[in-house]
């Protein structure tokens, strides 16, 4: 591991963290879920708990490009039908393991907290998240998660909702995160809370709108090899300059505690 990651990689218990600061936070951290904090589609994750852990065909055949929300209530819905409860999905998000790194990522947060403010926003569902997020015992250095909806109704079955409606003709119906990001910066900032540089962790297309909205000097992570890179990637040949903020590819969450650490040592 490089020299500046000295220290980052240690084994560590996630207490005390989420503490009150008097000043408020120099940078944003802004983090997606699906194969970036987690190392699967937790959406794939949770057909472990269906009958031979996979969907018939005639669910399956109703995927909709654009319409992955709408398709997943119909796969929950399924699985409410075939007994699957609530206890059976908190048992797969609790187990689905963390990306490479990410423990020292969340260790270097933990021990940084009064200069970061992090938030989560994903296209998967709350109570997926928050159950493994509380697992990993990092959910108190989250302010705010933004998510789809999701509860167990009086039947015991899961349900799932759409966040919101927009007008983004590049995002999922139901989520476009450059929308959540824009409207949080701009609620933050009414409450005199203004950032020096907003980082943002990913890895999927959907994560790609809103890092478009960056400025020179905030920082773009996608994850190596996936959607979001490869975006940046097509978009620099195509359009040079275009896309503002420098662009950090990562393979291990390590790598992204690095660069925030020599930031933090440099105090730039």
């Amino acid at each position: 591991m490089k020299k500046c990651c000295e220290g980052v990689g240690l084994p560590c218990l996630f207490k005390g963290v989420g503490m009150a600061s008097s000043r408020p936070p120099s940078y944003l951290l802004v983090f997606d879920f699906d194969e970036t904090i987690i190392q699967e589609n937790s959406d794939d994750s949770i057909l472990r708990a269906a009958p031979g852990k996979v969907l018939p065909d005639h669910i399956r055949q109703t995927f909709r490009e654009g319409f992955y929300n709408e398709y997943m209530q119909r796969v929950l819905t399924y699985l409410g039908d075939q007994g699957v409860k609530m206890g059976d999905f908190k048992t797969v998000y609790e187990n689905i393991p963390l990306s490479p790194g990410m423990p020292e990522l969340f260790q270097f947060l933990s021990k940084n907290h009064e200069l970061f403010e992090i938030i989560l926003i994903s296209d998967a569902n709350t109570f997926g998240i928050e159950s493994s997020l509380r697992a990993a015992g990092v959910y108190s250095l989250f302010r705010k998660i933004f998510s789809n909806p999701s509860s167990f109704d009086k039947r015991g079955y899961f349900t799932l909702g759409p966040y919101h409606s927009h007008k983004c003709l590049d995002c999922p119906a139901n989520m476009c995160k450059r929308q959540i990001l824009t409207e949080y910066l701009a609620e933050r900032a009414q409450e005199e809370v203004e950032f020096q540089r907003v980082f943002y962790v990913g890895d999927g297309a959907n994560d790609f709108c809103p890092s478009g909205t960056l400025t020179s000097a905030d920082v773009a992570f996608p994850r190596k090899g996936y959607p979001m890179h490869r975006m940046t990637q097509e978009m620099e040949k195509k359009q040079p300059g275009a896309f503002q903020a420098t662009v950090v590819p990562w393979e291990s969450a390590a790598e992204v505690a690095c660069y925030l650490q020599e930031l933090v040592k440099k105090k730039c």
